[in-house]
């Protein structure tokens, strides 16, 4: 699997699948300090508003994407007890059912493991420069971040 950026060891940009087992293991080897693991799996679906859906195209910022990424995982380090950390996020044609990202956390307990991986997602979501062309039944359309999404990563915030 090959990494678009070597600068962030926790951020892989990539084409490239990704096998969430293999990515668990890397978070769990070696580490008896952590006695959680929190992961999310975000895939392709083959709907959205209301329409079919049949691809996913997404772009990134190369430079910019790593940075901010880096970011937020440097934030939620901050906010909660937590070890290890990974984000992959995929790029270029994704077909229905496709992996497009992974989160990882590591921490000593549920809870801030829990809080800190929908923290990385929730700002993930809204503020990494990644930009999503959808192909429905319709065309292709930009997606834009959901009101609901950013009112959830505004609500960490409070």
């Amino acid at each position: 699997m090959t990494s678009l950026n070597n600068k962030y060891p926790e951020i892989s940009i990539q084409t490239e699948d990704f096998d969430h087992g293999v990515e668990v293991n890397l978070l769990e080897n070696n580490n008896v300090e952590d006695g959680a693991v929190v992961t999310f799996s975000g895939r392709v679906r083959n709907n959205n508003l209301g329409l079919t859906v049949k691809g996913l195209f997404l772009e990134h910022y190369p430079d910019m994407t790593e940075k901010l990424l880096a970011e937020i995982i440097q934030t939620a380090k901050k906010r909660w007890d937590i070890g290890r950390v990974k984000i992959i996020h995929r790029i270029g044609q994704l077909a229905i059912g496709e992996q497009i990202v992974f989160v990882g956390v590591t921490s000593k307990h549920r809870q801030d493991a829990f809080a800190a991986n929908e923290f990385i997602m929730d700002f993930l979501k809204v503020s990494a420069p990644f930009w999503k062309k959808e192909l429905t039944e319709l065309g292709e359309t930009w997606l834009a971040a959901k009101a609901s999404d950013k009112e959830k990563a505004q609500a960490w915030s409070k």
